[in-house]
């Protein structure tokens, strides 16, 4: 997932992971243990991800992270738990649980279509 940013263009998937991590309050080596990365990595997408937004320090990505719809307002908005979340509390989906929950209806649809497939074969005689 691509999301769109201010001044240096958009977020890959591997920055807009760093920034959901930082926004839940991950450190560095945190993030890198569940990325399966290493900390340098980390940082160096840290810096990317500050420079594309306009950020001055992680803190400030977070926040803008946020008003861009990049990351959602609680801070375990961009997953289909979170969307649903949203719609027990009867209040508006952030972008971030749209775009999961339209990610998970992709995907459920193909899973549907592998198995539709798979059952309209037809079947040999023994």
């Amino acid at each position: 997932m691509t999301a769109p940013a201010r001044p240096g263009g958009q977020l890959s998937e591997l920055e807009t992971q760093v920034l959901r991590l930082a926004a839940r309050g991950s450190t560095i080596a945190a993030i890198a243990r569940t990325l399966g990365s290493t900390p340098p990595a980390v940082q160096d997408s840290r810096h990317r991800l500050m420079a594309k937004l306009g950020a001055r320090n992680i803190a400030h990505a977070v926040h803008l992270g946020t008003l861009l719809g990049l990351i959602g307002q609680y801070s375990d908005c961009g997953d289909r738990a979170a969307y649903l979340r949203h719609l027990r509390r009867k209040e508006a989906a952030c972008p971030a649980c749209k775009l999961a929950n339209a990610r998970h209806a992709v995907d459920q649809r193909a899973g549907r279509l592998a198995v539709q497939q798979s059952s309209q074969r037809p079947s040999v005689p023994a």
